[in-house]
């Protein structure tokens, strides 16, 4: 039987995340230190760890099937690649940034000038379209150090928390794009694999939709229990139990995180008591 080839990111927050939500979709991997592909014991799938920037290259070729790997990695060298799924998590900018001494307050300030990055496809193309004219210095490594240096004006580079700026004495005048972890697939994906990577995307989304969604219950009088369902944006229709006490009710319902406080001020609102919210840990629709 083939087994899906998945390549993650050899070492780095990324890698953590990784190896994380394929243990949360079942996926239990035996990988020693310093190894370089590993196996799953539960499911057909190998891991294969490599270099960041060298992940779009192997899907190109179908060395690997599929990968785990930051968009802002695919839109600087796979731009010919797909992502089916956003996953959700090692979220950061593209940014440039300036020290904080500089005059420079905005992109038009750098017109001429010299910016450091290890992102020139990202930033010719963004410059272009913006019609600003500036010389790169393409580094790899530690692109924050340029600008004390002499070497350049500004850089571009991924932001995170922007501490690395911080401390390096840098402000950011300029956001080129967001980019999180995706799914990528190669073009070469036969059919049995494909319908391998199906089943994990499947686990995938059940995984995502329920840490984007909580569990709540709540108590309310029964005349107030149409109210409330009505505010409730549940998954299909709110769960109502008749509670011991004559008169009440239990009613269960999933929200999303995103509304969560909004709702919960609308349903005590509407006379909801005891309001406990749980996690979820997985939801499959």
């Amino acid at each position: 039987m083939s087994k899906l080839r998945i390549a993650v990111q050899k070492s780095g927050r990324l890698n953590e995340d990784s190896m994380k939500i394929l243990k949360a979709i079942g996926i239990s991997i035996d990988n020693g230190k310093d190894q370089l592909k590993a196996s799953a014991r539960n499911f057909p799938v190998e891991v294969f760890y490599l270099r960041n920037g060298d992940i779009p290259q192997y899907l190109r070729d179908g060395v690997v099937d599929a990968a785990i790997i930051g968009e802002n990695v695919l839109i600087e060298k796979g731009q010919d690649l797909k992502f089916v799924e956003r996953l959700g998590f090692s979220k950061c900018k593209v940014s440039i940034a300036v020290p904080k001494d500089s005059k420079d307050t905005s992109l038009k300030d750098l017109n001429g000038k010299r910016i450091a990055t290890s992102y020139p496809e990202t930033v010719k193309k963004f410059l272009k379209a913006q019609g600003i004219d500036a010389k790169l210095h393409i580094i790899n490594g530690s692109v924050e150090i340029a600008p004390s240096i002499g070497l350049a004006d500004g850089i571009c580079d991924i932001v995170s928390s922007g501490s690395t700026l911080f401390k390096n004495g840098l402000k950011e005048i300029e956001v080129l794009l967001k980019s999180e972890a995706v799914l990528a697939v190669s073009p070469i994906l036969d059919e049995e694999r494909q319908a391998i990577l199906s089943k994990i995307q499947f686990r995938i989304q059940s995984v995502l939709k329920g840490r984007q969604s909580k569990y709540i219950l709540l108590n309310a009088p029964n005349d107030k229990v149409e109210d409330i369902i009505n505010v409730l944006p549940g998954m299909k229709s709110p769960t109502v139990l008749p509670l011991a006490k004559a008169g009440w009710s239990s009613v269960h319902s999933v929200i999303n995180e995103n509304e969560f406080w909004d709702v919960i001020d609308a349903l005590k609102e509407n006379g909801a008591e005891g309001l406990l919210v749980c996690p979820i840990e997985k939801m499959v629709l």
